[in-house]
């Protein structure tokens, strides 16, 4: 069996219901344990809604990239040099896609800074790991009272 080889890719719109799965389930897993919102996280938060409403509006498509190894296993949202979103799914974690997420996301895409959920310590630290530096700055997640922190590369 020959393997296929790792591309990351802009998304096409034939790829948004898994980019969708990927990003349900690891909210599920990450984020209910801090916000515990049971109606958001099992309720409003669906894979076929967030495809069609979220995912397929043109200006979001458009910055969406995925890392495809025979399936796609993660994604990445850059908009301008901001990383809006970097999810790998739950079953491919430490297998490097993040890793290749987010270089290409700095090499190809000049990705620069990013906001994370402060307890989501998980991220903050991976970020880290990756040249990215906590900034001091800090903003409410909407809606929400957790915060969440600015991180942006290291200048050499």
């Amino acid at each position: 069996m020959t393997q296929k080889a790792v591309i990351i890719r802009k998304a096409k719109s034939d790829d948004l219901s898994r980019i969708s799965e990927i990003y349900v389930f690891n909210n599920r897993v990450n984020y209910f344990p801090i916000f515990k919102d049971i109606g958001f996280s099992f309720g409003e938060l669906q894979v076929v809604p967030l495809a069609n409403e979220y995912f397929g509006r043109d200006d979001i498509r458009q910055n969406l990239y995925v890392y495809e190894d025979e399936v796609i296993k993660g994604f990445i949202q850059v908009d301008k040099e901001e990383i809006c979103k970097l999810y790998v799914d739950t079953f491919f974690q430490s297998q490097g896609v993040g890793k290749e997420l987010i270089e290409y996301a700095v090499t190809k895409l000049h990705a620069e800074s990013l906001w994370a959920l402060e307890k989501n310590i998980r991220a903050v630290s991976f970020y880290q790991r990756h040249g990215f530096c906590l900034t001091g700055k800090r903003k409410l997640e909407e809606g929400t009272s957790e915060y969440l922190v600015r991180l942006e590369r290291k200048t050499k």
